[in-house]
C-alpha cells in the first residue's frame, strides 16, 4: 500500500467518523423538531416551520461553504460548522427553557448551517480516492449515518429522562445529545484531517488527467447543461424532497394516532437505518453498475414507499414504508453525487458541489415548510401523494440518460 493510499484511507476514516457523530445528533434533533414546532407554535400549521429554517439555512449556507472550504481547506471549514452547530444546540435549549419559539428557529437556523458542512464532507471523500474508488469513498461517509442511527436510537430517550431529572423539558434530551456529539465531531475532524482534503485532491487530479475535464472553469449553468450533471442534481434535490415531505410529518401523524415517543424514535430510527445503511454496498453496486442504474433503483424504491407510507398507521406498516423511503434516498443520493462528482475538474468541484447543496437545501426546505400547511388542511395520505409523483421526475430521467449512454434499450 503507498502513502498515498494510507493517507487516502485516514482521511475517509475520520469523516466516516464525523459523519457518525453528526448525523446521530441531526437524527435526534430531527425526530423532535416537529413536535417542538407543535409545542411552541402559535398555530398548529407552523409545527414544520423550524425543520424549514433549518433545512432553509443549510441550503443557503451551502454555496457559501463551497468557496469558504477552497480558501480555508475542508478540515477547518468542516470543524467550524460543527463549533456553529454546538452554540445553535445552546440556544434551543434556552429558547425550550423560556418557551420561545423565534429562539428555537435561530438554534436551528445554526444547525443548518452545520448540516451544510458536514454534507461537504462527502464530497472531499471522494476527491482524495481514485476515480474507481469515488463511489465507495462516499458511500463510506454516508455509512456513517448507520452508526447516527443507532447512537441516536440508544441515547435519545436517555438523555431525555436526564433532562427531566435536573428539571427540563424531556424535549431537551435530544439537544443535549446533539450539542456533545458536534463538540466532540468537531475535535476529531480538528486533530484527524490531516493533511486537508483539498491538497490530496489536487495530487489526485494529477495522478489521474484523464478522469476529469480539462480546461478553463466552466460556470456552473454550462456544467448543469450536460445531461449526466443535470440527472444527478436532479436526483439529489428531488430524492432529497420526497424523502422530507414524508418524513418531516411521520412524527405528528404518528402523535395524532397516540402512539407513544418510543414508537416514534423506533419508525424515525427504522428510516434513518434505511437512509445510511445501503451504504455499505450502494458504493459496491455504484462502482460495478453504474450511477444511472442506482438512481433508476432508488427513485422507484421512493415511489413504493410514496404508495406504502398511507396505508396504515400502524407501527410496523409505517416503519417498513419509511425503511424504503430511506433506502430510496440513498441510491439517489449516493448515485446522484457520484455522477456528479465524475463530471467536474479539481476546480469546479467545490463550488459546483456547494450550489448543488443550495438547490437541495433550498426544495427540501419549501416541502419541509409545505407539508405543515398540507398536512393540517388535508392529510398524511395526500403529502404522500404529492411526494410520490415528485419522485417520478427521476425516475423518468435515469431512464433517459441511461438510454442515452447506451445502457438500456431504446424500446
Amino acid at each position: 500500500m503507498t502513502d498515498f493510499t494510507r493517507i487516502a484511507r485516514k482521511i475517509t476514516l475520520v469523516l466516516f467518523a464525523a459523519q457518525s457523530l453528526a448525523s446521530a445528533g441531526f437524527i435526534a434533533a430531527a425526530t423532535i423538531n416537529p413536535i417542538l414546532g407543535a409545542k411552541l407554535a402559535s398555530n398548529r400549521s407552523l409545527a414544520t416551520l423550524p425543520t424549514a429554517v433549518y433545512l432553509l439555512s443549510g441550503a443557503l449556507s451551502a454555496s457559501a461553504w463551497g468557496y469558504l472550504m477552497d480558501r480555508i481547506g475542508r478540515r477547518n471549514g468542516i470543524a467550524l460548522g460543527l463549533v456553529i452547530g454546538v452554540l445553535g444546540n445552546i440556544l434551543v435549549l434556552i429558547a425550550i427553557e423560556s418557551s420561545s419559539f423565534l429562539l428555537v428557529m435561530v438554534g436551528l437556523l445554526m444547525m443548518g448551517m452545520t448540516n451544510s458542512a458536514v454534507q461537504l464532507g462527502r464530497f472531499a471523500a471522494a476527491e482524495v480516492n481514485p476515480p474507481d474508488q469515488r463511489g465507495r469513498a462516499i458511500s463510506t461517509v454516508v455509512l456513517g449515518g448507520v452508526i447516527g442511527t443507532i447512537l441516536a436510537r440508544v441515547l435519545a430517550v436517555p438523555v431525555g429522562d436526564f433532562a427531566v431529572s435536573i428539571g427540563m423539558d424531556e424535549l431537551a434530551g435530544a439537544y443535549i445529545t446533539t450539542l456533545v456529539l458536534f463538540a466532540v465531531a468537531s475535535f476529531l475532524v480538528f486533530i484527524g484531517l490531516r493533511p486537508d482534503p483539498r491538497e490530496i485532491g489536487s495530487e489526485v487530479a494529477k495522478q489521474y488527467p484523464d478522469s476529469i475535464p480539462q480546461g478553463e472553469l466552466r460556470p456552473i449553468s454550462e456544467i448543469l447543461r450536460q445531461p449526466a450533471a443535470i440527472t444527478a442534481v436532479m436526483a439529489m434535490v428531488l430524492g432529497q424532497v420526497v424523502m422530507v415531505a414524508v418524513m418531516v410529518i411521520t412524527s405528528l401523524h404518528m402523535e395524532d394516532h397516540q402512539h407513544n415517543r418510543s414508537d416514534i424514535y423506533s419508525v424515525i430510527s427504522g428510516h434513518t437505518f434505511g437512509m445510511f445503511a445501503p451504504s455499505i454496498i450502494s458504493g459496491w453496486l455504484l462502482d460495478k453498475w453504474g450511477r444511472g442504474r442506482m438512481i433508476l433503483i432508488g427513485s422507484s424504491l421512493l415511489l413504493l414507499s410514496c404508495i406504502m407510507a398511507p396505508l396504515s398507521p400502524d407501527v410496523l406498516p409505517l416503519g417498513v414504508a419509511l425503511f424504503l423511503l430511506g433506502v430510496g434516498w440513498n441510491f439517489c443520493f449516493v448515485g446522484g453525487s457520484t455522477l456528479l462528482a465524475d463530471q467536474l475538474s479539481s476546480v469546479e468541484r467545490s463550488r459546483t458541489q456547494g450550489t448543488n447543496d443550495l438547490f437541495v437545501g433550498l426544495a427540501s426546505a419549501f416541502i419541509s415548510l409545505s407539508s405543515g400547511f398540507i398536512f393540517d388542511a388535508t392529510s398524511y395520505t395526500v403529502m404522500a401523494i404529492i411526494a410520490g409523483m415528485l419522485s417520478l421526475v427521476p425516475l423518468f430521467m435515469s431512464i433517459k440518460f441511461l438510454r442515452r449512454s447506451s445502457l438500456l434499450p431504446a424500446a
